[in-house]
């Protein structure tokens, strides 16, 4: 696509693309008629404007979900699971172009990456569309014998959704795919970098078929003001929340209040640990690969690098002529690879702890420095001679700088892993499978990786251990946390003649 026409594009598409809260099947303007601007981080320029939701709008939304959740619940798992099936499709034929380019737009990540999470966000309403017609109770006799347990899964309620900006269609599909085949009714608060993507999807599920009232879409600029009621409105039944572990320990002291359910998808540090008999041509693929998806803000990007000593200056010379090469620019022109960061304060944030590292006696194979001129880029950046103990290594970066150090044992590799707060995905390559048996035991993290570049599927449960936190979302376990377990006694028959 040329120059030109990409420019088209992108001006029929915001012409078009809704920019009001949804409410009741509608968009419509917040309560108090604020908007909010959304930059292109490319150029950092405004897109457009979008309404405020207030906490009047929240009330609003929580009497439209306790209204809604009454009926649907009720609907038949095969409804359910066709208005996801027709969602599905929506996503990947008539809106596809649509959700690529806007995702490209508000959050900066390249056109490629961007039809990749149409792909991957699509396939969790396909997913547990098929799962709603899947939900299991149980029946059998208790010991004594005297009582048989009837087991049955019902939805838990009105469930608030809460999504972070670095995949703005894939958080979102992951949480109401699984709230809507339970049965659940849901009100999504976008992150206010990214709204219009969630709003382009609320448009998917109203022409799916979703009835009105079962989603509000909420973005706002004051995100606190409008969540805290919410949250103590006790109609409230389920809380789920992607972002970083900071907001989300304040997320459950609210929610203790009501001793709300919760699931939680915190922050991630992950290691990419490389031993000596790995395939070295394969593994500076893959860490290129898994360090670079979204430009490196992916809470299951590989964040710091754990190479054996006798590899070590191979591995990072390769990985760094690998990054070097990567053309960055803006997402919506061909042929780049890496597009900007998403606001002026993750660049900065990135920023100071390569300059913190450097300080204190990094070295920088390749980047390393700001860049001159419009949007907030920052170029893909190898760092040797890291102290292990250097922020950089012991807080998650988010940001395309790779911080490569030595270990000498399998026992050092792991202890240097395991030395965090946090625990959601580790890299391993090694030939030894014994090794990786051994590893998959005692690395401290929900999911491990091994001889890959990323593990994500909407098959398998994601989720991490210790603060990376609470549940598990995709796989069968993903509509768990949306389904609540009751036991009714009922007295056994008196079988006998």
């Amino acid at each position: 696509m040329d120059h030109t026409s990409t420019r088209d594009a992108i001006t029929d598409l915001l012409r078009r693309v809704p920019t009001g809260i949804f409410l009741n099947g509608e968009f419509t303007e917040s309560s108090c008629g604020e908007r909010f601007e959304v930059l292109n981080p490319a150029t950092g320029q405004v897109l457009t404007t979008v309404a405020s939701a207030t906490p009047a709008d929240a009330a609003t939304a929580m009497d439209q979900a306790a209204s809604a959740q009454r009926t649907w619940q009720f609907t038949s798992p095969r409804q359910r699971a066709d208005i996801l099936h027709r969602a599905y499709e929506l996503a990947t034929t008539t809106y596809r172009e649509d959700l690529a380019l806007l995702m490209t737009l508000e959050m900066g990540k390249p056109l490629a990456q961007a039809h990749a999470e149409v792909t991957y966000g699509a396939e969790f309403l396909r997913w547990f569309a098929q799962e709603a017609v899947r939900v299991r109770g149980d029946y059998f006799r208790l010991p004594e014998g005297h009582l048989q347990a009837l087991v049955v899964r019902r939805p838990v309620g009105p469930c608030l959704l809460i999504t972070p900006w670095n995949f703005p269609l894939a958080m979102a599909t992951r949480k109401a795919g699984p709230a809507f085949a339970a049965g659940n009714v849901a009100i999504l608060k976008p992150s206010k970098d990214t709204p219009l993507t969630a709003l382009l999807f609320a448009r998917i599920m109203a022409e799916a078929g979703l009835p009105a009232g079962v989603l509000s879409v909420l973005p706002t600029a004051h995100s606190r003001e409008l969540t805290g009621p919410i949250i103590q409105d006790p109609r409230l039944r389920k809380l789920s929340f992607t972002g970083s572990t900071p907001v989300g320990r304040a997320l459950l002291k609210e929610a203790a209040g009501t001793v709300l359910r919760t699931s939680m998808e915190l922050g991630g540090n992950a290691p990419f640990i490389v031993f000596e008999d790995a395939d070295l041509d394969a593994a500076v693929e893959a860490a290129v690969t898994t360090k670079m998806r979204n430009m490196g803000q992916a809470c299951n990007a590989a964040d710091h690098f754990l190479v054996h000593h006798s590899v070590c200056e191979d591995f990072a010379d390769r990985l760094a002529r690998a990054l070097g090469a990567q053309r960055v620019g803006d997402g919506t022109q061909e042929g780049v690879e890496v597009g900007p960061l998403v606001s002026a304060r993750q660049r900065e944030a990135v920023a100071a702890m390569v300059d913190g590292a450097l300080a204190t006696g990094a070295r920088a194979l390749t980047g390393g420095s700001t860049p001159v001129g419009p949007g907030f880029f920052y170029p893909p950046t190898v760092l040797v001679d890291v102290d292990a103990r250097a922020d950089i290594i012991r807080e998650e970066i988010f940001g395309p700088v790779a911080p490569v150090i030595a270990f000498s044992t399998e026992e050092e590799a792991i202890a240097l892993a395991n030395d965090d707060a946090v625990g959601l995905t580790a890299y391993v390559h090694t030939r030894d499978m014994g090794r990786v048996m051994r590893l998959a035991e005692r690395l401290e993290f929900g999911m491990v990786g091994v001889n890959s570049a990323t593990i994500s599927n909407v098959a398998a449960p994601f989720g991490g251990v210790k603060q990376s936190g609470l549940g598990r979302e995709g796989g069968k376990e993903g509509i768990e946390d949306y389904l609540e377990t009751v036991y009714v006694g009922v007295p056994t028959p008196d079988f006998l003649p």
